[in-house]
């Protein structure tokens, strides 16, 4: 999707809350995920946000990193992951569900190719 539009959509990963960080309220249990702790400063979150978004391979596109205080993760309800469409006026044109199963890039794209027709009908 970020390859077909990339020249037409603004793509961003935000970084939020890690999600099972060890001294967190659900830590990770699973042997195959990296064992991290909270972070208390925002260079510490960075520094994760790198890690995550290379292992994920998403370390092409760029990435907005949320405060220590987990404000915009907080104000968009985006844990665990959760995809958004921002339409050129600045509305939310498209919310995608809370992940991990309200996580659905094929209603992204149809909501991506809705708001590019807008476009090209003004």
């Amino acid at each position: 999707m970020f390859e077909q539009h990339k020249d037409d959509v603004q793509f961003f990963v935000v970084y939020i809350k890690e999600a099972h960080a060890l001294d967190s309220a659900r830590p990770s249990s699973a042997r195959n995920q990296p064992i991290v702790q909270e972070p208390l400063t925002w260079k510490e979150r960075s520094k994760l946000a790198q890690q995550c978004t290379a292992a994920l391979e998403l370390d092409h596109i760029p990435t907005l990193i949320d405060e220590v205080n987990d404000g915009v993760g907080t104000r968009y309800a985006a844990w665990p992951d959760r995809l958004y469409l921002v339409s050129k006026n600045g509305r939310i044109a498209y919310a995608g569900g809370a992940g991990p199963r309200g996580f659905k890039p094929d209603e992204l794209g149809e909501a991506i190719q809705a708001e590019l027709s807008k476009r090209k009908k003004k």
